[in-house]
């Protein structure tokens, strides 16, 4: 498994690793990560981001525990005129 030397510059060297992802080295041959390793791809055209769409999920969670909540107090309520109704 070796890697391909994609695109060298002063600055950098890009890097695609076998299994297809990409490495960068900076020019005292350190790997470089996180951020400024994505700012580096996306620049080269080489990687697509996508922005994560965190609000909908958190909506999505807290609906279902309001509607057990609701079914839980029906279910109660239901109880009690059951047993009223049972007295008479």
């Amino acid at each position: 498994m070796s890697m391909k030397l994609v695109k060298k510059t002063a600055e950098y060297s890009i890097y695609q690793r076998g299994d297809e992802r990409y490495a960068v080295k900076n020019a005292a041959r350190q790997p470089v990560n996180g951020e400024e390793k994505v700012k580096i791809l996306l620049a080269e055209g080489l990687i697509k981001v996508t922005e994560p769409s965190a609000p909908e999920p958190e909506a999505v969670e807290e609906a279902p525990a309001d509607s057990e909540d609701s079914s839980e107090e029906a279910a109660e309520e239901g109880g009690d005129e059951a047993t009223e109704g049972d007295d008479a």
